[in-house]
């Protein structure tokens, strides 16, 4: 399955780096910032997680909360936000079954070998619940402000 813009955000629940369960119906009303990444404390992964970390303020003054989503879990997580400081939750999908419904879980091949995996993405979700963008195949580098300029437009 795969998701468009315009259209109304999967739900999900998942239990969080803080240990409890966050739900995307809890946080209607909201602007979400939910990127998908493949692998806690990776070079690519944590790359994208300090940008965040550092353009924090700015995506909060715009009314976001920034979710990051990976299949490690929730011990993972929180040695991973405790090393770089991240002041944000990540979401343990342990079984990938949100990545599956984002259509973000895919056959990915790395040394010739084929397995399956997060294509990072990042999905922007307005205030109703809908999806207002979409990143797909994300590069790490500026993402964080190509996330806060997309997020000034809605």
């Amino acid at each position: 399955m795969s998701v468009s813009e315009g259209a109304a955000a999967p739900s999900f629940t998942l239990e969080s780096s803080a240990g409890k369960k966050i739900s995307l119906k809890d946080l209607k009303g909201k602007k979400v910032v939910l990127y998908f990444y493949p692998k806690d404390d990776t070079p690519g992964c944590t790359k994208e997680a300090c940008g965040f970390r550092d353009g924090i303020g700015e995506l909060k003054k715009l009314g976001a909360v920034v979710l990051g989503v990976s299949p490690d879990d929730v011990e993972s997580h929180e040695k991973f936000i405790k090393k770089y400081n991240l002041p944000f939750e990540l979401l343990a999908d342990t079984d990938h079954a949100v990545a599956e419904k984002y259509g973000v879980w895919k056959e990915k091949s790395m040394y010739g070998r084929k397995y399956m995996g997060i294509e990072r993405t990042t999905f922007i979700i307005d205030a109703d619940g809908k999806i207002a963008k979409i990143f797909p195949k994300v590069k790490v580098d500026a993402h964080s402000e190509e996330v806060a300029a997309a997020l000034k437009a809605i």
